[in-house]
C-alpha cells in the first residue's frame, strides 16, 4: 500500500473496518497530499488540519472501544462551501459572507457528520455557486489538475479539482445547471445529480423547486454510491422527499449492460452546438456500449422547451434567494449575477405560470421517450475544460454564445426534466483534457442510471489516470 491517497472511499472503508488502516493514518495522508498539491490548484479552502487530526484520533478510539460507528466513519472529507457547516467558516465565494460561520449544519453535512466523516475544510465554489467557472473574490481561482491554465468547472469545482488530486476521497456537491456534472467531466471524477427529492435539503426557502439538488461525486461510480447510500433518504421536513431510503444504494452496482436500450446524441438531435473533440467522447461511449451487448439508438428527446423553463426558473429563484443581497450590497456582487437578479424582478406571473406548464409538458415528453429506452447518452457540457482566465466560453463550435449560461445547456436542459444524470470519466482530448459522458435515466431511476454508468467505467478505465500535477 504505497499510496493511501490513490485508494477508493469503498477501500479506505474496507481497511478501516478491518483496522488495516486507522483514521489518524487516511487523515494525515490526505493533509499531506493538501500541503502539497493544493497550492498548484487552489481547490481546499478554510483548511482545518489539527481539528481534524484530533477528531481522527477520537474516531480511532471509538472504534477501539467497540463503539457502533457509521459507515464513513473515520473517512475525511471537505464539504462545498455553500453547504453550512456548523463552527466552519462557509463563504459562498461572496465577500458579503467571507467571516460568516453557521450555528448549526444543513442536513447533507449533518448526514455526512453522523456516518462518522471528518470534515478537512470547505472546497472552492463560484460566488454564490452561480456559474460553471470556479472562481470568486474571496479565495481566487481553482485550477485543472490535468492542465492548470485550464478551468475545473463548477460550480463544484474544487470539490472535483481536490477528488482527481487524492486531497480527499469522496465529496460533496448540489447542481442546479450542471454543477456536479461539468466539474466533474473536467476533471474526470463522477459527479451525479439525483433525481429531485432524492437527497432532501433543509432548511430551503423555495422547498418545491426542483432545479437545484445536492449529491454525490467520487473517483468510481460505486464510491459516489456510497456517498449517497448516507445523503439520500426521506425526511418530512422537505416536501419533495422521496420514501425510499438511502440503503438503496449500498448494493452491488453490477447488471448486464447487454440488456439495456441505450439512446444518444452527440449534440442533443443537432440542437446544440458541440465541440467536435466532445462530440467524438460520446460517439466512443456509443460505441461502448455498443460492445457491451447493448442495443444502441442514436436519439433524442424533444428538449425545445428546456430552455425558457430553465432559465425563467433559475432568475425566479436568483432573484428570491439574492434579493436582499442585490438590494443592500448590489456592487459587492457580480454582474452575470446581478443580470439574473434583475431578470427574476422582471418575471410576470404569467411568465411564471407559462415555464410551469412548458415544464409539466417537458417531463411528459422525457417520460415518454424512456418508454423506449433505458438511458441516453449525452454530452456534459459543450467544450472541454477552457482557459482559466475567462470568465466562460463565449464561442463553442463557431457559435457565439449569448451570456454565461449559454455554453451549459447540455448540462441545464437535463436539470430541467428532473432526470437524474451522472458525469462519468470517458476520455480525453488529444491535448490530454478530460472529457466526460452523461448518462441520463427516466424521473427516479437514479439506481438504474448509476449501474449503467458502472458498466462503462469497468469496460473503459478512464477513471484511472490521475492529473499531472500529482507528480509535478
Amino acid at each position: 500500500m504505497t499510496d493511501i491517497c490513490a485508494l477508493t472511499a469503498n477501500q479506505l472503508v474496507a481497511h478501516l473496518n478491518a483496522r488495516e488502516l486507522s483514521s489518524r493514518e487516511i487523515t494525515a495522508a490526505h493533509l499531506d497530499r493538501i500541503e502539497k498539491v493544493n497550492p498548484a490548484v487552489n481547490a481546499i479552502v478554510s483548511p482545518r488540519a489539527e481539528q481534524a487530526l484530533a477528531e481522527a484520533d477520537l474516531s480511532d478510539r471509538q472504534r477501539a472501544a467497540g463503539k457502533a460507528v457509521g459507515p464513513l466513519h473515520g473517512l475525511p472529507m471537505a464539504f462545498k462551501d455553500t453547504h453550512e457547516t456548523e463552527g466552519i467558516r462557509t463563504t459562498y465565494g461572496s465577500p458579503l459572507l467571507s467571516d460568516y460561520v453557521p450555528a448549526r449544519d444543513e442536513l447533507v453535512v449533518a448526514r455526512m457528520r453522523a456516518a462518522g466523516v471528518i470534515p478537512l475544510g470547505k472546497t472552492n465554489v463560484p460566488e454564490f455557486a452561480a456559474g460553471s467557472h470556479t472562481m470568486n473574490p474571496v479565495f481566487g481561482l481553482t485550477r485543472n489538475p490535468y492542465d492548470p491554465t485550464r478551468s475545473a468547472g463548477g460550480s463544484s469545482g474544487g470539490a472535483a479539482a481536490a477528488l482527481a488530486c487524492g486531497m480527499h476521497p469522496l465529496a460533496d456537491g448540489s447542481d442546479m445547471g450542471g454543477s456536479l456534472r461539468n466539474p466533474a467531466s473536467f476533471c474526470n471524477v463522477v459527479g451525479f445529480r439525483p433525481t429531485p427529492g432524492r437527497v432532501p435539503t433543509w432548511p430551503a426557502r423555495l422547498g418545491w423547486a426542483t432545479m437545484a439538488v445536492q449529491g454525490p461525486m467520487g473517483r468510481t461510480v460505486a464510491d459516489a454510491a456510497l456517498l449517497l447510500s448516507v445523503i439520500a433518504g426521506p425526511d418530512d421536513r422537505a416536501p419533495l422527499s422521496l420514501d425510499q431510503p438511502g440503503s438503496l444504494f449500498t448494493g452491488s452496482l453490477d447488471s448486464d449492460p447487454s440488456m439495456l436500450r441505450v439512446a444518444w446524441s452527440p449534440d442533443f438531435g443537432g440542437t446544440l452546438p458541440v465541440e467536435p473533440e466532445v462530440a467524438a467522447v460520446v460517439a466512443d461511449a456509443a460505441r461502448t456500449f455498443t460492445g457491451l451487448g447493448a442495443e444502441v439508438v442514436r436519439d433524442c428527446p424533444d428538449l425545445a422547451d428546456a430552455d425558457q423553463v430553465f432559465r425563467t426558473l433559475r432568475a425566479w429563484q436568483f432573484q428570491h434567494t439574492f434579493g436582499e443581497h442585490y438590494a443592500n450590497a448590489r456592487d459587492q456582487l457580480k454582474p452575470t449575477l446581478v443580470r439574473n437578479i434583475e431578470q427574476g424582478m422582471r418575471l410576470t406571473g404569467p411568465e411564471l405560470a407559462r415555464a410551469e406548464e412548458l415544464h409539466t409538458g417537458l417531463y411528459h415528453r422525457v417520460r415518454e421517450f424512456f418508454d423506449r429506452y433505458d438511458v441516453l447518452l449525452l454530452p456534459v457540457s459543450q467544450v472541454a475544460p477552457f482557459p482559466a482566465e475567462l470568465e466562460y466560453p463565449t464561442e463553442v463550435a463557431g457559435t457565439e454564445m449569448a451570456d454565461y449560461l449559454d455554453w451549459m445547456r447540455s448540462a441545464y436542459y437535463i436539470s430541467a426534466t428532473g432526470c437524474p444524470a451522472l458525469s462519468v470519466p470517458a476520455g480525453f482530448t488529444p491535448g490530454g483534457l478530460p472529457v466526460g459522458v452523461q448518462i441520463v435515466g427516466p424521473a427516479r431511476a437514479d439506481l438504474a442510471v448509476l449501474r449503467a454508468g458502472h458498466a462503462f467505467e469497468a469496460a473503459t478505465g478512464h477513471a484511472s489516470r490521475r492529473p499531472p500535477v500529482i507528480a509535478g
